[in-house]
Order: structure tokens, then C-alpha cells, then sequence
């Protein structure tokens, strides 16, 4: 039996390893390319203009995402996942109340993301049935986490409910689509208002 070459045998065993480090590289590019291109062209784009922004071939594009139904859920999940992962890393680096409101800032941003894939995801193709579910169960918890720091802070009231809050936040920045700032402006008052009768797990109510 012959040997197997110094350092050979290690080389073979890293990769596979390397190939799926690539691949992910490749996923993570893609979706961010199509959001892109969704945003400035919308969701019916040619795939060739996405797979050239994102530095690959169209083959590579097509085997991560066969039907352009699956580039277009994978762009709305990645954009719930950001959001809603956003909320930990706030509640650590920001007191309660700026939390939240930087928060509420980028939900804004996700919002106005969300308004580029508006003309699938309302078509009634039932490869999106289950995208309003997930944004429920990926937001409403991450958005709770938030306004109960801030509550038990007492920089906010007790009784909001996340989803409602989900739900004017968006209905804002809709009423003003390609008005970021006003629409950030609004929401910066909703959130004061949140203030209002707001009081600390230690302090008595009034």
C-alpha cells in the first residue's frame, strides 16, 4: 500500500469543507444581489442581471434556487431573520428605550425591502402561503423581548401588543412609500407615545 503524500490527505479532508464555505458565500451574495435588483428593477428582473451582480454564473444561481419563487421566499426570510436577530444585539449594546427605537428604525428599513417583492407575494402563488406565518413568528417575539425591557424599565407602557405595533409601523410607512424620512419621523412619535402612562416594575403605579 502506497502512502498517502504529506499534507495530501489533510488537503482532501478540508475540502469539502471549503466547497460548502463557498456555497454559502454564494447563497448569502445571491440573496443579497436579488434584493438589489428587486428594489431598483422588481421581482420579475432578469435572473442573469442578479447573477451578475452577485458575481455568478446563472447555473449557480438556478442550482441554489430552481423556480424564482425560491430566490424570492429566500430574499423575504433572510430580511425576517436580519430584523428580528437585530433586536439581541440592540437589547445589548443600548439601554431599553433606544432599543427599541433603533429597532422600530430598521423594521422601517425592512418594510420598505418588503415593498419591492410586493407584486409576488400578494399574487396568490401558494409558494408564499406560509411567509406571513413566519413573519409572525420570527417579529412578534423579537419586537416583545424589546417593549418588555423597556416596560419593566418603565420607559414604556405595559400593555402594547407587539403585533398591533408591527402592524402601524407598517401601515406608516406605507402611507408614504419613498418617504423614508417622513415615515421615520412618525414613528419616532409613535414611540414617545408608547411613553405615556409608562411605569417601573419599581415603582408603585399610580
Amino acid at each position: 500500500m502506497s502512502e498517502t503524500p504529506p499534507g495530501k490527505g489533510a488537503s482532501a479532508a478540508r475540502a469539502p469543507r471549503r466547497v460548502r464555505a463557498d456555497a454559502q458565500r454564494n447563497l448569502k451574495t445571491l440573496i443579497k444581489a436579488a434584493l438589489d435588483v428587486f428594489a431598483a428593477s422588481g421581482v420579475d428582473a432578469p435572473v442573469r442581471e442578479i447573477a451578475e451582480k452577485a458575481g455568478v454564473g446563472v447555473g449557480t444561481l438556478y442550482r441554489h434556487f430552481p423556480q424564482r419563487s425560491d430566490l424570492i421566499v429566500a430574499v423575504f426570510r433572510s430580511g425576517v431573520d436580519c430584523c428580528a436577530d437585530a433586536a439581541e444585539t440592540l437589547a445589548e449594546e443600548h439601554p431599553p428605550l433606544e432599543a427599541l427605537s433603533r429597532w422600530m428604525q430598521h423594521y422601517v428599513d425592512f418594510i420598505a425591502t418588503k415593498r419591492g417583492l410586493a407584486a409576488a407575494l400578494y399574487s396568490g402563488n401558494p409558494a408564499y402561503d406560509n411567509l406571513p406565518a413566519y413573519f409572525e413568528q420570527r417579529l412578534v417575539p423579537a419586537l416583545k423581548s424589546l417593549l418588555d425591557k423597556a416596560g419593566a424599565a418603565g420607559e414604556v407602557r405595559r400593555d402594547v401588543d407587539p403585533f398591533d405595533l408591527l402592524r402601524a409601523v407598517a401601515q406608516l410607512s406605507n402611507s408614504a412609500p419613498g418617504d423614508s424620512e417622513h415615515t421615520r419621523r412618525m414613528v419616532a412619535l409613535l414611540i414617545d407615545g408608547l411613553r405615556y402612562g409608562a411605569t417601573s416594575d419599581h415603582k408603585p403605579r399610580q
